[in-house]
């Protein structure tokens, strides 16, 4: 597996990611225009819920798959351990949820929203399971089935969330007798946010209904000797990506904690939820990345000589290209990209470029866990989750308090940009002494230098032209740095074009 390879994967896997992000993302302006800010602002907490329990119940299964199907003479039997494994802690998560679900909900300051928190717990819990069967589809290097059956659950959700919350209103006064059935029964208009969880878990359990040839057919046989060694591989990974997870929602989930007002502390969340929508763009390149990175560093492990760590250092190399040319992006036309949130939102647009840095500094950090990884050291991966964890903690009951109400939101994202920057530079130095990589420092610092000085020029620029005039330079901006990286990356056709417009090879 190449870098071409690498490249081509995380395309597929960025068109599915990318695509269903947005998709899901052009719910937003439905949801904020129908919901006041309060409202959506559980609907961001339970969502920021959901990521956490997600990773607990997948326990860094998906990980240890990858790295013992790689490393073991049998990797239908590693599949199908891990399969029976999280499909047990899967179930007994949903009969507990189910047994003590008033107090949880009392736990979680929703006590009258109980039966929200039931069904996105169970809409967890078959997402839980259905992480492995995703997982193996990458693991035969079926991008496409991957990226296709993302995109139906993606086209299930949109349609049944519209369906829910535009038709059925309007066959209520024409037509209630044809959806008293399942509309009436819950409460028709009033039942509101609760319409959104419900079109979560029925397109779940589609999804788990398509994935069935992933789970039929085979010999299924489980090892308890594996799944232990799996295990102590894996827990270190959960320990870090509960701490990672959990610093990622951190604004959502403590804000709520954080002021007596609960009306207030859910308005800001649901502002807080709604722009970090547009900074989710930078979500869905990571996320598009890690699907084809995580195979494809574990595949190379297997080859010897110093070509493969010219690999990993490349990989590192085009994805901070790669994310700056998508902060630059969004940045550069976010006078556009607002309309996709109330007007009523829009005192929440400053986080967007702070996110925008903060997430882009933990895909570098997500990058650069292959030397942990790689080398079975994934303590190491726990130690530094834990380390963002409590900086971001700290950060956030400090500088959301002290900014206050209404804007506390953004202590939440600066302590998000400072702890992921911190723990990329101590994951860098230490990855240095146990799998030490030829990482272009020099270049990708020139290509991080130059894209903040377009940046900056691109803000300028509002006070000098008119707005009309400052996409017309912005996006001069945004090609000219496109250039710079295909001429000096001797990118083919983009790398030949400009040479002939120029008569040399442009560098930095």
């Amino acid at each position: 597996m190449s870098i071409k390879s690498l490249a081509k994967d995380t395309a597929v896997y960025g068109l599915s990611s990318i695509i269903g992000r947005f998709l899901n993302w052009c719910l937003v302006p439905l949801y904020v225009y129908l919901f006041p800010s309060e409202e959506y602002g559980i609907v961001t907490y339970l969502y920021g819920l959901t990521a956490v329990m997600l990773v607990i119940l997948n326990y860094g299964m998906e990980t240890g798959f990858f790295r013992f199907a790689n490393k073991e003479d049998n990797p239908e039997k590693v599949y199908t351990t891990s399969l029976i494994s999280v499909g047990t802690t899967s179930v007994i998560f949903l009969i507990l949820l189910t047994v003590f679900l008033q107090p949880i909900s009392q736990g979680l300051r929703l006590p009258d929203q109980s039966l929200f928190v039931w069904l996105i717990g169970a809409t967890v819990a078959v997402d839980a399971f259905c992480n492995l069967p995703f997982a193996y589809l990458r693991y035969k290097n079926r991008a496409w089935r991957f990226a296709g059956i993302k995109l139906i659950n993606v086209g299930l959700n949109i349609g049944l969330n519209l369906f829910f919350l535009l038709v059925c209103p309007e066959i209520a006064k024409t037509n209630p007798g044809l959806i008293s059935w399942f509309y009436g029964a819950l409460g028709g208009a009033s039942f509101g946010i609760g319409w959104i969880f419900i079109a979560n878990i029925i397109s779940s359990y589609i999804i788990l209904i398509l994935l069935m040839p992933q789970l039929m057919g085979r010999r299924w046989g489980f090892s308890l000797i594996l799944l232990k060694r799996m295990l102590s591989y894996s827990w270190p990974l959960l320990i870090l990506a509960i701490a990672g997870i959990l610093s990622q929602n951190m604004g959502q989930l403590l804000i709520p904690y954080l002021f007596s007002d609960e009306e207030v502390a859910r308005s800001m969340v649901g502002i807080y939820g709604a722009n970090m929508k547009i900074a989710i763009v930078m979500v869905m390149f990571t996320q598009a990345f890690r699907y084809a990175y995580e195979p494809f560093i574990f595949a190379q492990a297997k080859n010897e000589g110093e070509s493969r760590g010219k690999m990993y250092a490349d990989a590192m190399k085009f994805f901070i290209i790669f994310g700056w040319l998508i902060f630059l992006g969004v940045m550069f036309y976010l006078p556009v990209l607002r309309f996709f949130i109330s007007p009523s939102y829009w005192s929440g647009l400053r986080v967007v470029p702070v996110m925008m840095g903060a997430e882009l500094c933990f895909g570098v950090f997500f990058n650069l866990s292959l030397w942990y990884k790689l080398t079975d050291r994934t303590r190491w991966g726990m130690y530094l989750s834990l380390i963002c964890f409590v900086i971001m903690a700290g950060l956030n009951v400090w500088w959301v308090r002290w900014i206050g109400v209404p804007d506390g939101y953004m202590g939440s994202a600066w302590a998000a940009l400072a702890s992921y920057f911190i723990v990329m530079l101590l994951s860098y130095f230490i990855g240095r002494h146990y799998y030490p990589l030829p990482y272009e420092i020099k270049v990708i610092g020139a290509y991080t230098f130059l894209a903040l000085i377009f940046y900056v020029a691109g803000i300028l620029m509002e006070y000098i032209f008119p707005m009309w005039g400052c996409f017309i330079l912005r996006t001069i901006l945004l090609l000219i740095y496109a250039g710079v990286v295909a001429s000096y990356e001797k990118i083919p056709v983009i790398s030949s074009m400009l040479k002939r417009i120029t008569g040399k090879t442009v560098g930095i």
